[in-house]
């Protein structure tokens, strides 16, 4: 089962993965903006990038993306009952 922490990071990999996808950019390109390879944009668009992404990379994402850092960390109340579900999973 995955943690908390892991559907969190898949949510935020998502919400990059949106903004880059409607600037029409590529992982490429978006790596290239904030100094990084593709293949980490790429692990970090599906949640798998080791334990965790620094604030600062965040933060550099987003101004990338012409976004706030608020608009990848906060999740709606849909977005929070998938990993609300995983504590009430482990409660029982």
């Amino acid at each position: 089962m995955e943690s908390k922490k892991d559907i969190i990071y898949k949510q935020i990999g998502a919400k990059i993965a949106y903004y880059r996808t409607i600037q029409q950019m590529t992982q490429d390109e978006l790596a290239e903006r904030v100094h990084m390879s593709r293949s980490s944009i790429g692990r970090i668009e599906r949640g798998k990038y080791n334990s965790g992404v620094p604030i600062s990379t965040l933060l550099d994402i987003a101004e990338a993306l012409g976004t706030n850092l608020g608009s990848l960390v906060t999740f709606s109340e849909e977005e929070e009952k998938i990993w609300r579900g995983t504590d009430d999973l482990r409660r029982s």
